[in-house]
């Protein structure tokens, strides 16, 4: 069971336990009605902050996960050209030396 099913059904649970504490108390119903809306607000900016934490940390693997991908992508980009650069110069020495041109030294 993933941790935010649990930290979800306790704060449900906790609610629901909230309510049914503050219905079955000897107060009036305005007062009644007013603890339910304060604890609510109560809830939903709980709710608000977890979720924030929750986007905050998402976007900050998403872009350290980014970074990491470009960091990649450049080196590379870099390896490549280290590969091309070197497949020239190897076929300019081969092509110096004679071999593509079939003037081979003979000694």
């Amino acid at each position: 069971m993933s941790t935010s099913k649990v930290v979800l059904g306790s704060l449900a649970g906790f609610a629901i336990g909230a309510i049914a504490g503050i219905l079955f108390s000897p107060e009036k119903g305005s007062v009644t009605r007013k603890q339910i809306m304060d604890k609510g607000d109560d809830y939903m900016d709980e709710l608000k902050s977890k979720f924030q934490s929750f986007s905050n940390s998402f976007t900050d693997k998403f872009e350290s996960a980014k970074k990491d991908t470009e960091e990649l992508v450049e080196k590379g980009k870099a390896k490549y050209e280290d590969v091309k650069k070197d497949t020239k110069n190897a076929l300019s020495d081969y092509k110096h030396d004679g071999s593509l041109t079939g003037k081979h030294s003979t000694t």
